[in-house]
């Protein structure tokens, strides 16, 4: 089950979305003395985590890894995630993290996988911060998806749905500019996470929020497979929840 808020505008979704994950992860520290996180990137992400940097969390006991990167683009281009991270999230922090996890675009691609997987494996996630794509996709798992895959990260091919997601957000200026292959962390890993907190706002993203929440669980649309877990929190705000049949929300 998916538990789900609609809030009036992506900066209220965001804020509520960075409240759970910010007591998530304290609760965590609280009984372990630790805390293990997972973050997205992208447009949908930039609300919650200005919010979340703003709240008193020990980050020093926090180890981070992010879910995807393009494979081929410089760490210093405007897309990438890694500068998106060290820029949105690390910079603003009031304290270093324990450790941050990136997947390096400058490295072999198939030993950032195997490597940094490796140490993902062997740490417990108690908050993945994710977002899904207007073609479903949750990470970059393109549909259709493999929901059974193992391995922690995976080298992926990226559709042309998703490449022009990426273009119309503004990270490029061409569709040719756009990789089409990336490293992202699987279904199976996002899964083995304690709990998720999915922010997706904006209209553009309704149709995959219906599909997501009220279709049924498929490859085709690869973010349905959250209705599986747990402890899954979504936080949309009422354009994104504009084709839902139940816009109340459940809290």
């Amino acid at each position: 089950m998916i538990h789900v808020s609609i809030d009036a505008s992506k900066s209220e979704s965001g804020k509520c979305a960075a409240e759970k994950g910010a007591l998530l992860i304290s609760n965590a520290i609280l009984e372990n003395g630790k805390a293990g996180i997972i973050l997205a990137t992208g447009a949908s992400q930039f609300s919650m985590l200005e919010y979340l940097v703003q709240h008193d969390i020990d980050w020093s006991k926090v180890t981070a890894f992010h879910l995807d990167e393009y494979i081929g683009i410089s760490p210093d281009h405007p897309a990438s995630f890694c500068r998106y991270l060290r820029e949105r999230f690390v910079a603003k922090l009031p304290s270093p993290l324990d450790a941050f996890h990136y997947l390096s675009s400058e490295k072999d691609p198939e030993t950032v996988r195997r490597d940094v997987g490796e140490i993902l494996a062997n740490t417990s996630i108690d908050v993945a911060f994710v977002g899904i794509g207007e073609n479903g996709h949750l990470a970059f798992n393109d549909p259709p998806a493999d929901f059974h895959c193992k391995e922690p990260y995976i080298i992926v091919e990226l559709d042309e749905d998703c490449r022009r997601q990426q273009l119309g957000e503004g990270w490029f200026s061409s569709l040719d500019e756009v990789p089409k292959t990336a490293i992202s962390i699987s279904i199976r890993q996002i899964l083995n996470s304690k709990s998720i907190i999915c922010t997706v706002p904006d209209e553009r993203k309704a149709n995959a929020v219906q599909k997501v929440l009220e279709g049924p669980v498929t490859a085709d649309v690869p973010s349905s497979i959250l209705q599986t877990h747990g402890n899954c929190y979504m936080y949309l705000d009422r354009a994104a929840a504009s084709l839902l049949k139940d816009r109340t929300g459940t809290g």
